[in-house]
C-alpha cells in the first residue's frame, strides 16, 4: 500500500462531518406526529435535513437551492433509499409537512441549546432573552403583497382617499415581512419568532411566545415594551421584563402601593386606574453608555436578586447578542426562512457552514 493509500483511509470527509452534525441535531425528536404516505420517499427525518440543507446553501435562486441540497442528500444515502425528486414536489410536501415538522424540531432544538454550553445558558441567575424586531424586504409579486401589505392599505377608507405623494404610495406598497426574534442571550442563538406584514405589532408577537419561555425567563428589548398592557401580561406569565426606557413614557413615583426604596417607579395608566386595575412596580437604574445615560426599568425590584451592576451587564450582553445575530444572520438573507435556525445551532456547536463551497461537498 502506497503513503498517499495509507494517508487517505485516516482521512475523515467532510461529508462524515455533515452526517454526523445532522444526527446529532435531530436525535430524540418525536416524528410520531408526522405520518406521511405508505408510497412516500422521503421520511421525516431526511426531509428535515433536505430542508435545513435548502435553507443554508449558497445558490442565488431557490431551484438551484434544492438542486445543491439534493446533491448532498444523495451523496449521505445509503444507495437503496436515495430519494430523487423534483423542486415542486419537494416544495409540496415541504409546505405540506412544515408547521409539524418544525413543531417537533423546535423541541429538540431548545433542549440542544441547554445542553450545548450550561454555563451560557443563564446569566445573573435568569434565562436572559433579547427581542428584536426587523423588516426584511420581499419581491412585489401579487402574493407578498396580499400576505404581506400594510393592513391600511387595503382599507376600503384607505382606498377612497387619494394617495398624497407617488413615493409615500411606492412606500406603502412595498412588500415588506417583519419579523420578531426572541434570541437567547448568552447562546446568541434564535428561541423563537412571529412574522407578519410590515405594520405588525412587535408587543402582540411577544405575547404569541410567551409560553415557548422556560422558568425565571427575563426579556430584556429597546424602548416600546412599556405598555401597561404588555408588561401585566409579561408578568403574569411569570417572567420578568428589562426594557430601556425613553422621554415619552410617564412613570409616576412615590405612590405607597408598595414599600418605598430608590429607585421604585410605576407604570399605571388612566385607563387602568379607572379599571381599578394595580400599578405595576418597577425599579429605575441609570447606566452610563459612552455618550450618554441610559434609563432602564427592570420588574426584578430586589436589589440584592439583580444588583444595578447586574443590570447594566444584562443590557450590555443584549446588544452584543443582538450584533452578533446580525453577524451571522444577515450575510445569508435567511432571517424568513423557518429552517435557518437549526442550521445555526450547527454552526454554533462547532461546525461551519454545511452548504459553503469550501466545506461538506460530496467528493
Amino acid at each position: 500500500m502506497s503513503h498517499q493509500d495509507r494517508h487517505a483511509r485516516g482521512v475523515r470527509l467532510n461529508s462524515v462531518d455533515l452526517f454526523k452534525a445532522l444526527q446529532w441535531l435531530t436525535r430524540g425528536v418525536d416524528w410520531s406526529a408526522i405520518r406521511m404516505r405508505k408510497e412516500a420517499t422521503w421520511t421525516p427525518q431526511w426531509l428535515t435535513w433536505m430542508a435545513i440543507l435548502w435553507a443554508w446553501s449558497n445558490e442565488a435562486t431557490l431551484g438551484e437551492r434544492f438542486l445543491c441540497a439534493q446533491r448532498l442528500i444523495q451523496h449521505l444515502q445509503n444507495e437503496s433509499a436515495k430519494v430523487s425528486t423534483s423542486y415542486q414536489a419537494f416544495m409540496k410536501v415541504l409546505i405540506r409537512w412544515t408547521e409539524p415538522l418544525v413543531l417537533a424540531l423546535q423541541v429538540t432544538l431548545r433542549k440542544r441549546m441547554e445542553a450545548l454550553s450550561p454555563g451560557d445558558w443563564t446569566r445573573h441567575g435568569f434565562v436572559v432573552f433579547g427581542v428584536d424586531g426587523s423588516k426584511v424586504s420581499l419581491p412585489r409579486t401579487k402574493s407578498n403583497q396580499a400576505a404581506y401589505s400594510h393592513a391600511r392599505q387595503n382599507s376600503k377608507r384607505n382606498r377612497r382617499k387619494k394617495p398624497n405623494d407617488r413615493a409615500a404610495t411606492k412606500k406603502i406598497e412595498q412588500s415588506q415581512l417583519f419579523l420578531t426574534t426572541l434570541f437567547h442571550v448568552g447562546l446568541n442563538l434564535p428561541w423563537d419568532w412571529r412574522t407578519g406584514p410590515a405594520d405588525s405589532s412587535e408587543r402582540s408577537h411577544v405575547l404569541e411566545m410567551l409560553d415557548s419561555l422556560p422558568q425565571n425567563a427575563l426579556l430584556t428589548g429597546d424602548a416600546g415594551f412599556v405598555g401597561y398592557s404588555f408588561a401585566s401580561t409579561v408578568l403574569d406569565h411569570g417572567s420578568q421584563l428589562l426594557v430601556r426606557v425613553g422621554a415619552n413614557v410617564k412613570l409616576l413615583k412615590k405612590l405607597g402601593f408598595v414599600r418605598e426604596s430608590n429607585g421604585i417607579v410605576y407604570v399605571w395608566t388612566d385607563k387602568a386606574a379607572r379599571k381599578q386595575q394595580p400599578p405595576l412596580v418597577f425599579r429605575l437604574v441609570v447606566v452610563q453608555s459612552a455618550r450618554h445615560p441610559v434609563y432602564l426599568i427592570t420588574s426584578v425590584t430586589n436589589q440584592s436578586r439583580l444588583s444595578e451592576k447586574q443590570i447594566a451587564d444584562l443590557y450590555r450582553a443584549r446588544w452584543g447578542a443582538l450584533i452578533a445575530k446580525f453577524a451571522l444572520c444577515l450575510p445569508f438573507r435567511r432571517l424568513n426562512n423557518f429552517w435557518f435556525p437549526a442550521g445555526l445551532l450547527l454552526l454554533r456547536n462547532g461546525r461551519r457552514n454545511p452548504t459553503s463551497k469550501n466545506s461538506f461537498r460530496p467528493v
